[in-house]
């Protein structure tokens, strides 16, 4: 959450919100991080492969006068993982640049067996969360209210 709060208050928006949004990828309590290369990006894979995971987004939406910072949490479960797949999936190169080493909302759907929680949140925005605190902060804009 720190980070997403890091990039949200590196921008001075004056009166207008400002957004910053930072996403990981967990195992077993271990952050995963981008990998630095195809060898990395494997063994991230492998480390997934059958497995659930967590992918948790640190959300920050401010303006000058508040700031709202909250979390959220999606669980993803891979599918059990071949070499041919991760040979696959690594060949491909989406890896390149996403946390865990893989994106779903690409090519990487196909190593994945189920989530629980928000889609888009491990696609990278928590949107669900972002709506709730448009809503909140907004309510005539966005809302009902």
């Amino acid at each position: 959450m720190q980070l997403a709060a890091g990039k949200a208050r590196s921008i001075d928006g004056g009166e207008c919100p400002v957004l910053g949004v930072d996403t990981e990828v967990a195992v077993d309590g271990t952050a995963l991080g981008k990998p630095v290369d195809a060898t990395e990006a494997e063994a991230m894979l492998e480390r997934l492969s059958g497995r659930t995971h967590e992918v948790v987004s640190g959300l920050c939406l401010r303006t000058a006068a508040w700031e709202e910072l909250r979390g959220e949490t999606t669980m993803v479960t891979f599918r059990a993982l071949t070499a041919r797949d991760l040979a696959h999936y690594v060949s491909s190169g989406e890896w390149e640049g996403r946390a865990g080493g893989y994106a779903i909302q690409g090519l990487g759907a196909s190593l994945v067996e189920r989530i629980e929680g928000d889609y888009l949140n491990v696609v990278g925005l928590p949107a669900a969360l972002l709506v709730r605190l448009l809503t909140l902060r907004f309510p005539g804009t966005y809302g009902f209210g």
